[in-house]
């Protein structure tokens, strides 16, 4: 099925909701004797060791050179481990970004022509280790301009940072869900990438259209069982001519020996499936795919109602000593202080950080392509009720007031978080546009801004001294929730945010 169609993507939404029926009925459980391992190993790839991350102390420059010790930070505080945490099954560690179940299912990959300390090729990053497994040597960054069909950043690009999702890692508790943890695990993890980025002053740009053969054949992966996600080109002064000069590298198959993840594999076929559908297979494919540019919001606009305004300035980047300290602090709240309110300002500031523009192809350079919908329980200076946010008007439409907490705690598959929480920030998109004009390959750039926006709340909620976590959802029953003004759209993300009763002791 072509990525043309949009059939693929429609099925694939369709068979992979939650409801309450089949969260009842459909059976399920861990086999934790079989569970994957939550890194992936090259045990003999050549290392590169990366220097140990200390927190920045003071501002940081202007502009942080791209070398190794830069890019030893991105990698870090983008996908390294933090912490280790204690947990009933011994000392687990955790990872920068929030990700599903803890399964940390991305993997990040550099493809570089040579930066200060790092000689040119192509490394996976090693979190256990904080290290690179170098996988080609020379310079393969024509192969990623060729592969977007000569997009401008691309060209420019003095190192690429690709991300992949392994499927059985996150299959093994998800099931053929685990395709749109894909896309939210990896916005989660673009969220702390593109703030580093920002207090750094280094330029970054995301990429989602791309042709998948080409960057699986760089990277080598399998694509049965491990497939790209995104791509982002990461400037470096002086390099765009260069880079786009360079003649391509053939990138022979290496076939390099990893460890298994564990005894056996489950396969779900919904998952290579819609990955097929989706992608793209050609560098001139991928430039007809991003040719009409990327496309508006979906209607959400804020015109023609009575808003409430936000209580907070225009959102500015933190600095990189501050985004550090947050990311190091960062978790998932396991439990929300239900009487515990918060300032109307905090959650004005949640909302204004997590859904401004980001840099990239196929979405909007100043807003979303989701529609942002709230449901707040505990908010000084705002009645409780449903309310639709503009990002574009910065205020809030009510749609209905009252106590929601138990609907919101019905809509997180029953779970007291969304109902003990200050407030639940719900990002839904109106699929038929979004899908008219990208195809099947519209519902990863849809579900990727969910992660992203909810990675941005996430970061905004820790830096502002409250908690939050993402949920999961029965997706018709929000979506009939909030209707009619949501009549017809998805749910993407959910993200639940309030003053948290405890926090997990670091170990």
């Amino acid at each position: 099925m072509s990525w043309r169609s949009s059939e693929a993507a429609r099925i694939y939404h369709e068979r992979t909701k939650h409801s309450p029926l089949s969260v009842q009925t459909v059976p399920h459980f861990l086999d934790w004797d079989n569970q994957p391992l939550a890194f992936k190993i090259y045990p003999a790839a050549e290392k590169t060791s990366l220097d140990p991350v200390a927190e920045t102390v003071g501002p940081a420059p202007a502009a942080s050179p791209l070398n190794i010790q830069t890019l030893s930070r991105l990698l870090f505080y983008t996908g390294g481990i933090t912490k280790h945490l204690r947990s009933a099954r011994g000392r687990m560690p955790f990872r920068a970004a929030a990700c599903t179940g803890a399964l940390y299912h991305v993997e990040l990959y550099v493809v570089t022509g040579g930066i200060e300390g790092l000689d040119a090729g192509v490394y996976h990053y090693d979190p256990r280790l904080h290290s690179l497994d170098r996988l080609r040597s020379g310079d393969f960054r024509s192969c990623l301009v060729d592969a977007t069909g000569g997009e401008a950043s691309a060209a420019g690009a003095g190192l690429f940072l690709g991300l992949t999702t392994t499927y059985w890692r996150n299959a093994w508790k998800y099931r053929a869900r685990a395709y749109r943890h894909a896309f939210w695990d990896s916005g989660t993890m673009l969220a702390n990438l593109f703030a580093m980025g920002a207090a750094a002053g280094i330029p970054m740009h995301l990429l989602l259209g791309f042709a998948d053969p080409e960057v699986h054949r760089l990277l080598d992966v399998d694509a049965e069982k491990e497939s790209a996600v995104a791509l982002v080109a990461i400037s470096d002064s002086g390099r765009k001519a260069e880079t786009a000069a360079s003649p391509p590298l053939a990138a022979e198959p290496l076939g390099l020996q990893t460890t298994p993840l564990s005894a056996a594999e489950v396969d779900y076929p919904e998952i290579r499936e819609m990955q097929r559908a989706s992608s793209l297979g050609s560098g001139a494919v991928t430039r007809e795919w991003r040719e009409k540019g990327p496309v508006e919001a979906t209607g959400h606009r804020g015109t023609g109602m009575t808003l409430r305004h936000l209580e907070a300035p225009p959102p500015e980047p933190m600095g990189l000593a501050e985004i550090e300290r947050v990311i190091r602090k960062r978790g998932s709240s396991r439990a929300f202080q239900r009487t515990a309110a918060i300032d109307y300002r905090l959650l004005s500031t949640i909302l204004a950080r997590s859904t401004r523009g980001v840099s990239a192809d196929s979405l909007p350079a100043e807003t979303t392509l989701s529609d942002p919908y709230v449901i707040a329980n505990n908010v000084n200076g705002l009645p409780p009720g449903a309310y639709a946010f503009h990002p574009r008007a910065r205020g809030l439409e009510p749609l209905r007031e009252g106590d929601f907490r138990s609907n919101a705690r019905f809509l997180d598959l029953e779970q007291d978080l969304a109902g003990d929480a200050a407030a639940n920030l719900y990002l839904l998109v109106d699929l038929e546009p979004l899908l008219a004009r990208y195809g099947n390959r519209g519902y990863r750039v849809a579900q990727l801004e969910g992660g992203l926006i909810g990675g941005r709340a996430y970061l905004a909620s820790y830096a502002l001294g409250l908690g939050a976590t993402g949920l999961t959802f029965f997706d018709d029953a929000v979506t009939e929730f909030f209707s009619p003004h949501a009549s017809g759209k998805a749910v993407m993300f959910l993200v639940a945010f309030g003053v948290p009763v405890t926090s997990t002791l670091p170990v």
